[in-house]
């Protein structure tokens, strides 16, 4: 990957204003989320935190554009220069994928299981033309799953996701999210299913591909001790709005409002 200089752009990686996503309900329409702004900077990290169904998920798949069937959604999202939102679906399937990676909670929702590691990243190099030959594509592998922090990158690069630990296949996911060398990776809870090891393996290896590549990185998660080791910033989502946000030292160690207290008093409570 080449690296970015994170301020080169002059503007924030990621843009939103004034987000908000409703659905359909039975009496009345469910403001999944209501009146959301953030950025996240070029080489920088956000961490949305919260329980489930406070709308964390939510906001981070409408970045993606996939907000799901009859939302409605309104506000402003910008990616650099880009008005997210102006773009038609096949506009934003250009974006989706080399502009954004997404990381999700279980890499078997990026990962094909009956194709091997390496034609699934050298197929998603050529969609986005970041490479214009196969042999290209298939020579860029090993070095996108080193960045990814993978071992023997050869071997994994011939196995398929079955045969690969849980850590192996989210580090999989990850190259295959970096591949075209993003601007922003969407990371959706991407450490609940590993060990307390590999979790701070992954979460280091975030912490390289913004300081390293300068790519900007919205994590979600339930997790207080996933948002104190990412570090950056941190948003407290309930109910659909942010209840508070800052520097992740400062929220978590001396949280103003009583949701993100509660939140860290029973974190404490469960260490006991």
């Amino acid at each position: 990957m080449t690296p970015r200089d994170p301020g080169a752009t002059g503007r924030p990686g990621l843009l939103v204003e004034e987000l908000s996503v409703d659905y359909p309900g039975r009496d009345s329409p469910v403001h999944a989320v209501d009146a959301v702004s953030l950025s996240v900077e070029p080489g920088g990290a956000l961490v949305l935190l919260g329980e489930s169904g406070s709308g964390k998920t939510t906001l981070a798949r409408t970045v993606l554009g996939l907000p799901g069937r009859n939302a409605r959604v309104t506000g402003r999202i910008r990616l650099g220069a880009t008005d997210l939102r102006a773009l038609t679906e096949r506009e934003f399937s250009r974006v989706r994928g080399s502009r954004i990676g997404y990381v999700p909670q279980d890499p078997t929702g990026s990962l094909d299981p009956l194709r091997r590691i390496g034609p699934q990243i050298t197929e998603v190099l050529r969609r986005h033309r970041v490479v214009t030959t196969r042999r290209a594509a298939r020579d860029a592998v090993p070095g996108l799953l080193t960045t990814a922090g993978i071992p023997e990158p050869e071997r994994i690069a011939r196995s398929f996701p079955h045969e690969l630990s849980g850590g192996l296949r989210q580090r999989a996911a990850i190259a295959l999210a970096v591949a075209c060398e993003p601007e922003l990776l969407i990371a959706d809870e991407p450490t609940t299913a590993l060990d307390a090891l590999v979790r701070s393996q992954i979460l280091d290896l975030f912490g390289g591909l913004r300081s390293r590549h300068g790519i900007a990185v919205l994590l979600v998660t339930h997790d207080l001790a996933v948002a104190r080791r990412v570090g950056g910033q941190v948003a407290v989502m309930r109910a659909g709005r942010i209840v508070e946000s800052g520097p992740a030292d400062q929220v978590l160690s001396r949280p103003a409002h009583h949701f993100t207290a509660e939140l860290v008093a029973a974190r404490a409570g469960a260490r006991r």
